[in-house]
């Protein structure tokens, strides 16, 4: 396989490929070949996805501004029409529009979760759905959905963990719905600490806090050796469109930060079956069982690690996660 330009004569489009990561993807996925559909919404001049089109094609490469947003219907649509009017066909979409909302439950108010939802669970539906039609007459075609590990776990973030558990589901549910076109959908979590929204003090904070408190403030797991980039991200979302994974789909895959790792699938843990049904009775019976280790390290936690959770609360509101938007 050609790692130099995989992507040669293929057309891939990026959604909220503006800025960070989405830039990264839309920028690798040309560098290696791919005419780009560059989205993200229309704002400025020249829009922040006209000046991603304007890097491309100063590389030498081909691409081309699609203007909208993914949580309307007929605008997906439209963006999805804009690369098979320019360039013929759609190879790869990368699902990467998305934004988050911070508030704890109790203060969220209605619009926020709506919003949410509306840009990184329905967003992704619409485009996948757009991209699928064009793609299963082609027989064949690639999704990248953007999940996130905050849907396993994160606090003050409960819009944004709902949206992200869903693009899970949809990922697994789109795979399937494809399988026999010759059409794959994998969703990768990615780790990037060089946007708008975050930085490299964001990744020591959560360091330390894994090191003091042997527990993850966000997600499963430490998010690995190094601060991730969205370049890397980029690269191992570009890796995934490659043949070295033709038989990959339905999978969730963490990405950057120095690790890559898929997501182990969802089963059940220390199963029982009782041939005449459960019952109260029963199940009290055999709790222990069931439940000895489901110990939570949240509820050990001191004092002073609840204050650095809420800090970073008040930090991603300082810097923007509150308010930012792409696609």
């Amino acid at each position: 396989m050609d790692l130099t330009t995989p992507f040669a004569g293929k057309v891939a489009l990026v959604t909220g490929a503006g800025h960070g990561i989405g830039r990264a993807e839309a920028l690798e996925l040309a560098r290696r070949g791919a005419a780009v559909v560059v989205n993200d919404l229309h704002r400025g001049a020249p829009t922040a996805a006209e000046q991603v089109v304007a890097e491309i094609r100063a590389a030498g490469g081909e691409a081309v501004a699609a203007h909208g947003s993914v949580s309307r219907p007929a605008e997906a649509e439209a963006i999805v029409t804009t690369a098979v009017d320019r360039f013929g066909r759609l190879d790869i979409l990368v699902n990467n529009a998305g934004f988050g909302r911070v508030a704890p439950i109790w203060d969220m108010a209605d619009k926020d979760w709506e919003a949410v939802i509306a840009v990184n669970l329905t967003g992704t539906f619409l485009m996948a759905r757009a991209a699928a039609r064009v793609m299963r007459r082609q027989r064949s075609g690639m999704i990248i959905n953007t999940a996130s590990e905050a849907a396993t776990g994160d606090t003050y973030f409960s819009a944004y963990m709902a949206a992200k558990a869903g693009v899970i589901g949809l990922t697994r549910g789109i795979a399937r719905d494809l399988l026999r076109d010759n059409v794959r959908c994998n969703a990768v979590c990615p780790r990037a600490f060089d946007t708008a929204q975050t930085n490299v003090a964001a990744w020591e904070k959560l360091q330390r806090f894994n090191a003091r408190y042997g527990v993850a403030m966000c997600g499963p797991h430490p998010m690995g050796p190094i601060p991730g980039t969205a370049a890397e991200v980029a690269a191992i979302v570009a890796w995934l469109c490659t043949d070295d994974c033709a038989d990959m789909t339905g999978r969730i895959l963490i990405a950057g930060c120095g690790e890559v790792g898929l997501w182990a699938e969802p089963c059940p843990v220390s199963p029982l079956i009782d041939m005449d049904g459960w019952t109260l009775e029963r199940l009290h019976a055999v709790r222990h069982h069931l439940t000895r280790d489901l110990a939570n390290p949240f509820h050990e936690l001191p004092e002073e690690a609840w204050a650095e959770i809420d800090e970073r609360y008040r930090d991603r509101i300082d810097n923007g996660a509150a308010a930012g938007a792409s696609g």
